[in-house]
């Protein structure tokens, strides 16, 4: 069975994907910096109201992935954390500063996250040698690689997923980074097992009252204060019916 996971950015948007058909979820926050970790608040009701899978991102800021000591102590809180609530599974990643994968602070991440399965996130994409650091997250026993091949987008990553694919002698290769309905089928025909999508829309808010000159983000860009991120159902559900396709012809 080739499984849809789902990129959700709060527990509204993890229902709407629940109810479209997603396999799991990667339960993150705040879009604008690529996901970091969910709230205490968000991890428990997740426990509490999702019944399928849902892995939490363990990410203590936006940026790059190698972190401080500060950081890195504040990610083992929540690895523990996210373990003693029973979630089955939890992602992370840790670089250090050559672009090599932080062997050393993965193999403490690992024993903190115990019988979770692991996925390493898209710092694989920052990595200097993506065969070298597939061998490595193989010998610590990481369980999937979350990747768009070390391209902005996975459809162009395409050649390096393939070779990822191949080479793998463990770790599930999940495409990640721009899946879409228009593209699914480029994944699902190169043998992949898995593939990560935000699939996501922008929703306008429900307030009518609008505060002129007053802005909460930093961007420098024009951002609509009053949209934000959610998950598309019905492009969930369009995903979900590409893969039942593929799968019955085969």
């Amino acid at each position: 069975m080739i499984k849809l996971e789902i990129c959700c950015y709060s527990i509204n948007c993890a229902l709407v994907a629940q109810q479209a058909g997603a396999d799991r979820i990667e339960l993150c926050a705040s879009p604008s910096e690529g996901g970091v970790t969910p709230s205490f608040g968000a991890l428990q009701h997740a426990r509490q109201h999702l019944s399928i899978p849902v892995h939490p991102i363990v990410r203590p800021r936006g940026g790059d992935f190698c972190y401080s000591n500060t950081d890195f102590e504040v990610m083992k809180n929540d690895v523990a954390r996210i373990r003693d609530m029973g979630f089955p599974g939890v992602v992370f990643g840790v670089l250090n500063g050559e672009g090599h994968i932080d062997r050393l602070r993965m193999r403490q991440l690992m024993s903190l996250a115990a019988n979770m399965k692991v996925t390493f996130h898209r710092a694989f994409d920052m990595c200097f040698n993506p065969h070298v650091a597939l061998e490595q997250l193989t010998e610590l026993g990481v369980q999937r690689i979350l990747t768009s091949g070390q391209q902005q987008s996975a459809e162009l990553g395409l050649p390096l997923l393939k070779e990822l694919l191949q080479a793998s002698q463990g770790p599930i290769i999940m495409p990640g980074a721009g899946v879409r309905i228009s593209n699914i089928c480029k994944f699902l025909e190169i043998g992949v097992t898995e593939v990560h999508s935000s699939a996501g829309k922008m929703v306008h808010s429900a307030m009518k009252y609008r505060k002129v000159g007053v802005t909460m983000s930093s961007d420098d860009r024009e951002v609509d204060e009053y949209a934000y991120h959610c998950v598309d159902g019905q492009l969930v559900e369009s995903m979900k019916g590409m893969i039942s396709l593929v799968q019955r012809k085969k």
